[in-house]
């Protein structure tokens, strides 16, 4: 995978909606299924203009297997998407044709990987060609991305390199609770390795400016503890003193960012979800993922931050248990996309914003 060298959507460009590109994700899981059913939504289709970027000849065969609604207009990679005409445009199907041999739904392989490393290509090349406003993805496998070929752990570390990011996060939205990662899918003891002073700074800075990004000014910003009942005073464990506690500062300081904590992370979700912060930042994957998932399961968006445009995706995996079934939830899909119409409406106003200053 070569590193694509882009111009992305410049902030003032405007639609009559967002054009928003779906990726179907792993040709074997629910992703084909979950995406035509959320397209088919009209609260999907009020919001923005869908353009799916997988493969019309398997979402057709689903569509068919699964009593969907498809048949939209298919574009390929070599054409143009057409000019917008107003409210009424329906989706389209960005077809790339590079599914190699037969995929079978709830089995991972190299080629159904290697199919959804490519849509996520497509994706970034239309975002960098200004033709789409942002991306909603529907999920991959890691097992498979590396059989067709991609030793990435994820979409993000993806997506970060496709597009020359050194700074990127990720984070989720959860009703009124957003969360942003000091890191991802390591080990457990990586992740407390991962603790430091730089990490948590650069994390911080980055959470500040996407939520103003996204419309938020002077957000307020929570950092979670390690240890237990923020280590109490050193008593189990040095992290918050030696590593978390400078960070803040600094950011403070130097950025004026109001941020603050270290908090236990055992009530700072629930003071954030009540409306006491804006955000919290969050030492390690499952320490964010409980409280997101207990709050909302199957409703809560996955962002990457830092990346030139905006990017959401399902909370949730293949799930080839389930696959071709015709029986995945899809609320997730539907909760992606419109964040994504949503982030990039408002974060072309707040480009045009810096532009008029």
């Amino acid at each position: 995978m070569n590193q694509l060298s882009q111009d992305y959507a410049h902030p003032g460009v405007r639609r009559a909606r967002p054009r928003i590109g779906i990726t179907m994700g792993d040709p074997a899981g629910i992703g084909p299924e979950v995406v035509l059913k959320a397209v088919a939504e009209d609260e999907v289709r009020a919001v923005c203009q869908p353009i799916i970027i997988g493969d019309a000849q398997l979402l057709a065969h689903n569509a068919r297997t699964l009593d969907l609604q498809c048949g939209y207009e298919i574009v390929r990679r070599d054409e143009h998407l057409p000019v917008q005409s107003g409210q009424g445009d329906e989706p389209l199907i960005f077809h790339l044709d590079n599914i190699q041999g037969h995929v079978q739904p709830g089995i991972e392989s190299g080629a159904a990987g290697k199919a959804a490393a490519g849509y996520i290509e497509a994706a970034v090349e239309l975002c960098g060609a200004g033709e789409i406003d942002a991306i909603a993805t529907a999920p991959i496998n890691k097992r498979a991305l590396f059989l067709g070929g991609y030793s990435f752990p994820g979409h993000t570390e993806i997506l970060a390199h496709l597009t020359g990011i050194d700074d990127y996060a990720m984070g989720f939205v959860a009703a009124n609770l957003r969360i942003v990662l000091i890191s991802t899918h390591v080990p457990l003891s990586e992740a407390i390795r991962l603790v430091r002073r730089e990490r948590f700074e650069k994390t911080i800075r980055l959470a500040a400016h996407e939520l103003q990004r996204w419309g938020i000014e002077r957000a307020r910003i929570a950092v979670a503890a390690l240890n237990p009942h923020g280590a109490e005073g050193g008593l189990f464990g040095i992290e918050e003193a030696s590593e978390i506690l400078p960070a803040i500062e600094a950011c403070r300081a130097i950025d004026r960012i109001n941020v603050s904590g270290p908090y236990s992370a055992d009530t700072v979700f629930l003071r954030a979800s009540r409306g006491e912060f804006d955000a919290v930042v969050a030492c390690y994957h499952d320490q964010a993922m409980i409280p997101v998932k207990c709050l909302s399961f199957g409703e809560a968006v996955n962002v990457t931050l830092g990346l030139p445009f905006i990017r959401t995706s399902v909370d949730h995996g293949t799930a080839f248990d389930i696959a071709g079934k015709g029986i995945a939830e899809h609320s997730s899909m539907i909760a992606a996309i419109k964040l994504a119409a949503e982030l990039s409406l408002k974060a072309g106003e707040s480009g045009r914003a810096v532009e008029a200053a």
